[in-house]
């Protein structure tokens, strides 16, 4: 009786990993990457330009109508006016942080240096959010490429918090009808002509907002320029009629981050520093979608894998209970 148990359990684990054995070759079924729109609107944040002003972030808050968020730390200091979300989070979409080490003394510098980084939505060629979100409350526009969330169809399931792999989507515990707030670009400012908060008010231009091709030449020609020959950074939007940011060229990194990185990002960084020291992980090219949408559309394709593995199991437990009951016969 008990061999018979141990090869029923034995059969079935077989059965349960042949029914898997498709997730194994997961990258040979993955669709392709999504392709950029030819006009998707974007910015070129230049870490090199940036001077920790943080006017990006208040810009944010205003145009966005988002609360002052007061870290626990600093709740005993003039209560109410103190605003440093030290992080994105369901009152910031938006936020600088700094990376330093050693002596701090030289800025865009990895050794005894520092420098800037912006936190927000990069706004993904092929988006997770996207891709995971069960009532399409996160929405790509087809011709801007911008991200954007519905609170009105979203259902609070949070599938796009844990799907996002720069972990951009925040969702509001402390109020009990808490949403997913996310940068969303400043698409209603863009709807009146305008450019989203963060770029309009950047004084350097280190926040560019434009075509997100001609960012990427942008980004380009600085890569290739010589370093400590003057230059004329654009302030506001590429190609704008703004007085450029004279100052010169620094020692970048030879990477513009958000080209390959899971399919590609509407949001390009350049800086003097490596990318990963200022909270940019290394990810893949393909992005987490076409992965899963392509394990689940060979799947379940007409439904026939599912029905396959089910009617299997079905089998193999009908003829080793046949096969119990004849032995208990038997004996």
């Amino acid at each position: 009786m008990n061999k018979s148990r141990r090869r029923f359990l034995k059969s079935a684990t077989g059965a349960m990993a042949a029914a898997a054995a498709p997730l194994e070759s997961a990258n040979a079924i993955r669709r392709d990457n999504k392709t950029l729109p030819p006009e998707a609107l974007g910015m070129l944040y230049d870490s090199t330009l940036c001077i920790g002003c943080r006017a990006c972030v208040t810009a944010c808050k205003e145009a966005n109508d988002v609360p002052v968020e007061q870290p626990a730390r600093l709740s005993a200091w003039n209560p109410g006016t103190w605003d440093a979300g030290e992080d994105i989070s369901g009152k910031t979409l938006n936020t600088i942080r700094v990376y330093t080490h050693g002596s701090k003394e030289h800025k865009d510098k990895a050794e005894n240096g520092y420098a800037f980084v912006k936190r927000h939505c990069l706004h993904c060629v092929d988006p997770s959010c996207v891709s995971v979100c069960p009532v399409s409350a996160m929405n790509k526009d087809p011709d801007t490429g911008i991200v954007t969330h519905d609170p009105d169809a979203c259902i609070g399931c949070r599938y796009c918090v844990y799907g996002c792999p720069f972990g951009v989507p925040q969702y509001q515990f402390d109020d009990a009808f808490g949403k997913i707030a996310k940068c969303q670009f400043c698409e209603h400012l863009q709807k009146q002509g305008q450019l989203p908060a963060c770029c309009d008010v950047c004084p350097t231009g280190a926040s560019l907002f434009g075509v997100v091709t001609e960012l990427q030449q942008e980004a380009e020609r600085r890569l290739a320029a010589r370093p400590g020959d003057m230059y004329e950074f654009p302030r506001g939007r590429l190609g704008g009629d703004r007085p450029t940011h004279e100052a010169a060229i620094p020692e970048y990194e030879s990477h513009i981050y958000g080209v390959t990185e899971v399919g590609g990002t509407q949001i390009r960084y350049i800086s003097g520093v490596p990318h990963e020291k200022l909270g940019l992980p290394k990810l893949p090219d393909a992005s987490p979608s076409s992965l899963s949408e392509g394990v689940q559309h060979t799947l379940y394709k007409g439904m026939i894998a599912p029905l396959a593995v089910l009617g299997g199991l079905a089998f193999l437990a009908h003829r080793t209970t046949r096969k119990l009951q004849q032995e208990e016969e038997e004996e």
